[in-house]
């Protein structure tokens, strides 16, 4: 299988194994690091994930993994929280982190660059509103590569 269809696959499972529960499919990474491969899942819920949560989920991913046996060598996996600096990756995940410092990365320039850091002040009509601290700016949800909060110690 490819790397696009073990992910979406994983997805698939992933929305089985959390239906009914309060667990949340945050990302899905399959991978190549010093000739090894790792299918890694993060996860959160309300107040955060357990060990515990992360086994239980651990264990039935392998089992639907193992029945489906769609990954013909050796892999890791790996079913985690996603941190503090937590990827947004859906809408629903920007809308709920409205008023906090997020980094975000664009497929092509906007404003003359293609990183941008600053407080998330809306998410509406598929566009991104960013207050960058000298003005706000607008980006479209389309054109987000990579976007994750920022952790302020």
């Amino acid at each position: 299988m490819k790397k696009s269809e073990i992910i979406s696959l994983v997805t698939a499972l992933m929305d089985q194994i959390t239906a009914g529960t309060d667990i949340e499919l945050v990302d899905v990474e399959y991978v190549k690091e010093s000739g090894h491969y790792f299918l890694r899942v993060f996860i959160d819920k309300p107040g955060g994930v357990t060990v515990e949560d992360c086994q239980k989920v651990n264990v039935s991913l392998s089992e639907h993994l193992d029945a489906a046996d769609p990954i013909d060598h050796a892999y890791m996996l790996e079913v985690s929280s996603p941190g503090l600096d937590r990827p947004l990756k859906k809408s629903s995940d920007f809308a709920r982190n409205i008023g906090r410092r997020i980094s975000i990365k664009t497929y092509q320039p906007f404003y003359g660059k293609k990183q941008f850091e600053g407080e998330l002040t809306a998410i509406e009509d598929g566009t991104i509103k960013l207050d960058l601290g000298d003005g706000e700016i607008e980006l479209p949800y389309e054109q987000i590569a990579k976007a994750r909060l920022i952790v302020d110690f």
